[in-house]
């Protein structure tokens, strides 16, 4: 696989951030693939020459596991042309300008209803404005979406967020938990995705470095944040009940991201890889017509306890 980083005309940083994204994604999967007892599906791809899209990637995938549905993890390294619209909302004077970008992204459907859908992704985009300067930023974070709420899970997911970006200054968590509460809000829905995280986007405010630091405490914090909840939850007893309701949060999840996720916008816009780009999608979801839920049951406690915008600390 090329090496997009070590050639000529790209940030001499990117390379740095190439190898740790690759070590996280190696990481997290041997991990997942450890507790669930499955093994990843391994799809290293790359752009046919004559694309104006350029670049590699590896795409991972379990499915069918005994405790993953789905769970899919993808690293990319691409090279473009242009930066499409989705990427340069916040920042105009780049519109059009020729890019480098490289994430890790993940998605996990957990099989057991009780255990929350999970998602991280940390990325670096650098590109060249008209005036031939190199501008780089970075951009991720990780949100959870339960179907059963439970607070202590809640809680500690927050508190794994919050002492990621510790070192980074009082005013990130706060500010990245209230940026993630309004980002994962489906507003044709007016309902949040779940019970939030930290997000933070077009982010370069402590220097490369600096920068670069951050986004790995955020990368580094994922399997603390998350695996312990799972743990706790992935055996529990669940019935048919349960399992539709699942099948019907998901439909949700679909919509947000379809509808209004930028890096779904980002992938597509720039003539990604479609199946990559799509591997956050659940493998079965349901909807139904202003489906009803009892009141003062767990289904109708995750609207008015969790879907809202709380201070779990």
């Amino acid at each position: 696989m090329t090496n997009f980083a070590a050639q000529a005309g790209h940030p001499p940083q990117a390379a740095l951030v190439r190898d740790y994204l690759l070590a996280l994604q190696r990481r997290i999967i041997e991990a997942v693939a450890q507790l669930d007892g499955g093994a990843f599906r391994v799809d290293a791809w790359s752009k046919p020459p004559g694309e104006a899209l350029q670049g590699n990637g590896i795409t991972q995938i379990l499915e069918g596991g005994t405790v993953f549905e789905r769970a899919g993890c993808g690293f990319s390294h691409v090279t473009g042309p242009r930066l499409p619209p989705s990427a340069t909302q916040h920042r105009p004077e780049l519109a059009g300008a020729p890019f480098e970008a490289m994430g890790v992204s993940l998605v996990f459907h957990p099989r057991n209803p009780y255990a929350p859908t999970v998602h991280m992704n940390v990325r670096m985009l650098a590109a060249t404005g008209a005036d031939g300067q190199q501008v780089c930023w970075f951009g991720g974070g990780m949100d959870l979406t339960p179907i059963y709420g439970f607070e202590e899970d809640a809680i500690h997911f927050h508190e794994t967020c919050k002492t990621a970006l510790g070192a980074f200054g009082p005013d990130k968590y706060p500010r990245f938990k209230t940026w993630c509460d309004e980002y994962f809000y489906l507003k044709h829905r007016q309902e949040q995705r779940g019970i939030g995280g930290i997000f933070f986007d077009d982010f370069s405010e402590l220097g490369f470095e600096g920068s670069l630091a951050m986004m790995q405490s955020v990368g580094d914090a994922f399997l603390g944040a998350y695996l312990p909840i799972l743990r706790r939850r992935k055996d529990m007893p669940y019935g048919e009940r349960e399992r539709q309701f699942q099948l019907y949060r998901r439909g949700r999840y679909v919509e947000f991201n379809l509808v209004w996720d930028r890096g779904t916008h980002f992938g597509l816009q720039s003539g990604g890889r479609t199946e990559s780009i799509l591997l956050s999608m659940p493998p079965l979801a349901s909807w139904a017509y202003r489906q009803e839920t009892e009141p003062n049951s767990p289904e109708a406690e995750l609207y008015t306890r969790y879907l809202v915008r709380r201070d779990w600390l």
